[in-house]
């Protein structure tokens, strides 16, 4: 028994199916997204969407879907299943769906009048490639597959309608045919593994559409482009048909497809499924190793990769790859910053926390292998770098106070990751001295001297030692409140904002926390009172008057909910941190008791993987991306936490 697995009961009712999607990816950054049962709901969904190295790599959706049409002694079986304009679903394939199972790939079992077959898809890992086998389990007199390309060309964030500007030519190739629909695209091959019938009858679909981006406030409606039929009659059990940017020779279908099953991680219970969701997240192109924050609509994000790079890597004893994808951010660093969102000209260096994250998830690296030394000689300069950068100032408004305090942020910026922003003004407007901002920024200070002292650099630890030794008092004064018996979030001048947030626990979580054990003990029973629930932490108190606990409706609103009592998972990670060391006892059980409770995810929303956020009102509904990569790392650091304690 599989253990995601889905019976026909299931499969044919639509509205069960199209509240679980499936992701698969390659580690060149291409990959496919759909409901359960292939209706495509959102304008991120496709069967073949790949980074453009022409279009700064950005990922392009080319492949919408297929229609495909199975002839069985004559009678036709229309496989699709798409929903129009008007909410008009036809054709309804998905009734002839007898069974789905997730292990290593995504298989489907069908049954067409009495003759029963299965579809498989994999990505190759290391090309631009998904290969879809379909095994044949009955003998019937004459079998003949059709195959329609359903093609886009455009950005996931954007939507194709038709136009007079397509290049309607096609390419012939062994046992198939290319086509790119317009100039710097890569084009994309359809080949079989056996002869194939190409019919070349270019023409439009108007007016699919896509429910959830309606839901969403969202333009929802498109058309994609049909540029022929590829026929392909049945000779044997087993038939290919790959899809890829490079043609390859048809007689290695077969032989590859095998291969690459073999490199895939089986999904048989719930921490092979976190495995398996972690390695979908590393992008290896253009010789940068990158973490994608979340499919299917986020890129590479400074802060995400910072957060979610320990979790990802060290549970999995990846440390090669810690250093990889370190090392690509590296060459990224600018005045003592990484970018937020882009790369290059595209770069946006608008996060304050970024680097203080980078300076978190290299001291959990160095903890781990044990070699300050090391660490210093090859990550110090950049170490240095980025402590000098905030002390003397940088982009943004980022610079150390005489006290000592990191300020950040001016009017109409959010810099730290509660960074929303509707009609040009940021929902939490948080310019000022930030709780976790300042305890990040001496956390790091502290390890900076740590390795500094191992390895004898007695000019950094004259220079960073005084700053060091007086901010505990400093930070305490200005965040501490005996009255309210928490940090405050946030101070700008005189004013200090005392909502309820998450981001005290950050400070409370880290090893080097300016704080006493007397209030990292008050920090954490406030969390756990009044913002830890079933998956994850609150953003905000529901106690307090701004709290909104359902993340629902359009942009606008849907961003004012976002950091304004929406749960997220990933903030797991320091709750992990803080608990242990409040109360090192008991915190494998109630640790433990927290991560077991997504073994339910796993058959939900993002089959095998873990959501962006959940709603913070009951029951929790998960939204935002079906797959996100903190997420699945705090909880992969969790049982790795868990893991190291009971050893």
């Amino acid at each position: 028994m599989s253990y995601i697995a889905f019976d026909k009961d299931k499969l044919v009712n639509i509205g069960f199916s199209k509240e679980r999607e499936i992701l698969r990816c390659s580690r060149t950054g291409a990959f496919a997204t759909t409901t359960l049962c292939g209706l495509n709901t959102r304008k991120y969904h496709g069967l073949f969407i790949v980074p453009q190295d022409n279009f700064n790599g950005e990922r392009h959706l080319l492949v919408s879907g297929l229609n495909e049409n199975i002839v069985v002694n004559d009678m036709d079986f229309h496989l699709g299943i798409h929903q129009y304009k008007g909410n008009v679903i036809n054709p309804l394939g998905n009734k002839y769906l007898q069974h789905f199972s997730a292990d290593s790939v995504p298989v489907y079992d069908y049954r067409v009048g009495k003759f029963n077959f299965q579809k498989s898809l994999l990505f190759q890992n290391d090309a631009d490639r998904l290969i879809i086998k379909y095994t044949f389990l009955d003998d019937v007199e004459e079998v003949s597959l059709q195959v329609e390309p359903l093609l886009a060309f455009r950005n996931i964030h954007q939507l194709t309608h038709a136009n007079d500007g397509v290049n309607t030519n096609y390419e012939i190739v062994d046992n198939g045919v290319g086509f790119c629909m317009y100039d710097r695209y890569t084009p994309v091959y359809f080949q079989f593994s056996d002869n194939v019938l190409y019919q070349h009858q270019p023409d439009w679909y108007y007016n699919l559409e896509y429910e959830e981006e309606l839901k969403r406030g969202y333009d929802g409606h498109e058309d994609l482009w049909r540029p022929g039929t590829l026929t392909v009659k049945v000779n044997g059990k087993e038939l290919y048909l790959a899809i890829g940017t490079e043609p390859i020779d048809p007689a290695e279908i077969a032989d590859l497809y095998k291969a690459e099953e073999k490199k895939h991680t089986p999904r048989f219970n719930f921490a092979s499924c976190l495995q398996n969701a972690a390695e979908q997240f590393i992008v290896k192109r253009n010789g940068r190793t990158d973490i994608i924050a979340g499919y299917p609509w986020f890129g590479r994000w400074g802060r995400d990769t910072f957060i979610a790079l320990p979790g990802l890597t060290l549970p999995l004893g990846k440390f090669d790859l810690f250093e990889e994808i370190t090392d690509t951010m590296l060459a990224d660093l600018k005045e003592g910053l990484f970018p937020n969102i882009g790369t290059g000209t595209a770069a946006a260096y608008n996060s304050v926390d970024a680097p203080l994250w980078f300076l978190r998830s290299l001291q959990i690296y160095c903890d781990y292998i044990n070699k300050p030394k090391k660490v210093w000689a090859k990550y110090g300069e950049a170490v240095k770098s980025i402590l000098c950068a905030y002390r003397d100032g940088t982009m943004n408004n980022i610079r150390m106070l005489e006290n000592g305090l990191i300020y950040a942020g001016n009017n109409g910026l959010a810099l730290t990751w509660m960074d929303a922003i509707v009609n040009g003004h940021p929902v939490t407007p948080r310019t000022g001295c930030q709780v976790e901002i300042n305890a990040l920024w001496y956390n790091g200070i502290k390890f900076a001297l740590d390795l500094a002292r191992e390895s004898k650099d007695k000019e950094f630890l004259i220079e960073w030692e005084p700053i060091a030794s007086t901010f505990p008092a400093v930070f305490k004064d200005t965040f501490w409140s005996k009255e309210m018996g928490y940090l405050a979030d946030y101070v700008d001048g005189d004013y200090r904002n005392f909502q309820v947030r998450p981001n005290m626990l950050i400070a409370a979580s880290l090893p080097f926390a300016p704080i006493s054990e007397k209030i990292r003990q008050l920090v954490l029973k406030r969390v756990t009172e009044e913002l830890l629930v079933d998956k994850g932490i609150r953003t905000l108190s529901p106690k307090d008057p701004e709290y909104k606990g359902h993340y629902r409706g359009g942009q606008a609103e849907r961003d004012a909910a976002y950091h304004q009592g929406t749960v997220w998972p990933w903030l797991l990670f320091p709750f992990t941190d803080c608990i242990m060391k409040v109360h090192p006892e008991s915190a494998p059980d109630v640790l433990h008791k927290i991560l077991y409770r997504f073994d339910s995810c796993m058959s939900s929303y993002g089959l095998s993987t873990v959501a962006e956020i959940t709603d913070g009102d009951p029951p929790y509904k998960p939204n935002g991306c079906i797959s996100q990569a903190w997420s699945v790392a705090a909880l992969l650091y969790m049982k790795w936490k868990i893991e190291q304690i009971k050893k």
